[in-house]
């Protein structure tokens, strides 16, 4: 399978990737920084010598660059099987207090991102008839929660725009997965306090996004919610 993935230089984009790497597929990667993206390639090369790895860094939450990106990895990849949805960011904030700005850059992030590299391969796999399109939501795209502001919001308006997704392509052959993890140990959570062992792996959610591109066709997991065994933070 071919495999595209943004957000993809660390933390559950990385993860993702390895999962894939390590069952054979070949991997078309998007982060923001260059020199991290790049980096991570090489690393994924040298670690599954069999598997094609390309790269191309972008700030997705520029409309022009998503889109580019999306068509970067259709000329590049040929057919796309797996798109996977992970540029994301958090600030926290309250609506009444966080910086001016706060939530269009949350948008354009969390939101505009996937909807304008989802909008690019689509008519690919609508073409072809098949693919699967996972995006990553959090849990709290389901709960309001104190300062959660803006970055909640976004998340909202993410599982909005993988719901309508999955209705739209019904028809044509494309499965839609919503991924609304809990806490998972990424560099956000650096220098929180919080102990490691208190919250999720990325290795957990990529194994779960994994297992899901392997179902049959005729099977789709529309939501896969995963929260720490204790519960949220």
């Amino acid at each position: 399978m071919n495999v595209v993935i943004t957000g993809a230089s660390r933390g559950i984009g990385k993860a993702i990737a390895e999962q894939f790497a390590a069952h054979g597929h070949h991997l078309f990667l998007n982060a923001r920084t260059e020199s991290t993206l790049l980096a991570t390639a090489e690393e994924l090369r040298t670690r599954f010598p069999a598997v094609r790895v390309e790269a191309m860094a972008a700030d997705l939450s520029d409309k022009a660059s998503a889109r580019l990106f999306g068509e970067w990895a259709v000329g590049a990849a040929g057919t796309i099987d797996v798109l996977v949805n992970n540029t994301g960011t958090f600030t926290p904030g309250g609506i009444s207090t966080e910086a001016d700005g706060a939530l269009e850059h949350m948008l354009g992030t969390n939101l505009f991102s996937a909807y304008h590299v989802t909008r690019a391969v689509l008519p690919h796999m609508m073409a072809a008839k098949s693919g699967h399109i996972f995006t990553i939501c959090s849990i709290a795209s389901l709960q309001a929660y104190p300062n959660g502001g803006a970055y909640s919001i976004s998340k909202f308006a993410l599982l909005g725009f993988n719901r309508n997704l999955r209705e739209e392509l019904k028809p044509h052959g494309i499965k839609v997965t919503s991924v609304l993890p809990g806490a998972v140990y990424t560099d956000s959570w650096n220098g929180s306090g919080v102990s490691e062992d208190r919250i999720m792996k990325p290795e957990d959610i990529a194994q779960l996004i994994y297992t899901a591109s392997q179902l049959s066709y005729a099977a789709t997991v529309e939501e896969i919610v995963v929260r720490p065994q204790l519960g949220d933070l």
